[in-house]
């Protein structure tokens, strides 16, 4: 997959897997009910530097902080730009 924007040394492009629309009891919520999940695949990846190397690859699905990176806008898609140390875990 090409995707149009190259993040430089340890940032990180992520992309927020859509949230459950049902609870475990199988109620269906509504758009404002959601939570926003803090699970996220990994779009695409920089190179790294000299003092950080790059541990996760594109496809990963990882859990990362709520408040770091920036959320920006490409090609009518939201994607969040992190550095690799706002990412606690890789999910299975």
């Amino acid at each position: 997959m090409s995707f149009g924007i190259k993040p430089i040394n340890d940032y990180i492009v992520i992309k927020r897997v859509e949230a459950e629309e049902k609870t475990k009891s199988g109620i269906i919520l509504s758009g404002q009910a959601k939570e926003q999940p803090q699970i996220a695949e990994v779009i695409a990846v920089g190179p790294g530097t000299e003092e950080v190397k790059i541990v996760v690859a594109v496809g990963d699905k990882v859990i990362f902080g709520q408040y770091g990176g920036m959320e920006i806008k490409y090609e009518g898609e939201e994607y969040k730009l992190v550095k690799q140390s706002d990412i606690y875990a890789t999910v299975k």
